[in-house]
């Protein structure tokens, strides 16, 4: 919950974008120094990835980024580095920084969906997975939004994005679930749907529906361990 509250402050006010914000410390260069710099720094920024050396990465980024601040491709880079080095709070805040100037960047709102999402700002977070559904097709991002409306007791919405998904998923579309601290078991989509459905219906106190979905989804998955135990629930 603190980061949460941390996140929602910061946001509220940060109400310049970096690039407003870089535009008024950025060094006026001649344009050949300028090149200069940056492929000084796009060097360095590579060779501290190939070392592994996250600070001196991120180091380099914030150079670029102050000096260019039109380019996005450097808080793009910026943002990914924070993703992967499991620093939420700030992948997300770079994230929606990117969004402000370009709100159709794909890999933006994806850090910024799956960032918020581990912080538990969940109410944050679904806008920019049901964008990425719209803007992608993506059914993984339909089904996280379908979870997370779950999650946040949107019942309606959540039934409405489940029946979409199962209507839209191809055979080959595939979902993780853990069943043990190092194992996962894959589940077909349609059938993810179908569980999800029940733990709908589940939450509402329809039981009928909610055993009719799990044995759906059981019937196509007989192995899926989840669907088995919430059918079990609803008997």
């Amino acid at each position: 919950m603190k980061h949460v509250l941390s996140l929602l402050i910061l946001v509220i006010f940060a109400s310049t974008s970096f690039a407003q914000t870089t535009d008024s410390v950025a060094p006026k260069l001649d344009p050949n120094t300028k090149r200069v710099l940056n492929i000084q720094d796009q060097s360095a920024y590579q060779l501290a990835m190939r070392y592994n050396d996250f600070q001196a990465a991120k180091d380099k980024l914030f150079s670029l980024i102050i000096r260019n601040p039109e380019d996005l491709r450097y808080p793009e880079l910026l943002g990914s580095l924070y993703f992967e080095n499991e620093m939420a709070t700030s992948a997300a805040l770079v994230a929606l920084d990117i969004l402000q100037v370009n709100e159709k960047s794909i890999g933006s709102l994806e850090i910024a969906a799956f960032s918020l999402e581990q912080l538990g700002a969940l109410d944050r977070a679904l806008p920019h997975f049901e964008r990425l559904y719209l803007l992608t097709g993506d059914n993984f991002s339909l089904y996280k939004s379908a979870f997370i409306q779950y999650n946040l007791k949107k019942y309606q919405e959540a039934l409405n994005s489940v029946n979409m998904l199962s209507k839209n998923t191809k055979p080959d579309d595939k979902i993780g679930f853990p069943i043990s601290q190092t194992e996962t078991q894959e589940i077909g989509m349609k059938a993810a749907a179908l569980n999800l459905k029940g733990m709908i219906y589940l939450d509402q106190g329809s039981k009928a529906e909610a055993k009719l979905a799990f044995e759906e989804a059981i019937q196509l998955e007989p192995n899926f361990n989840l669907a088995k135990e919430n059918l079990k629930k609803a008997m």
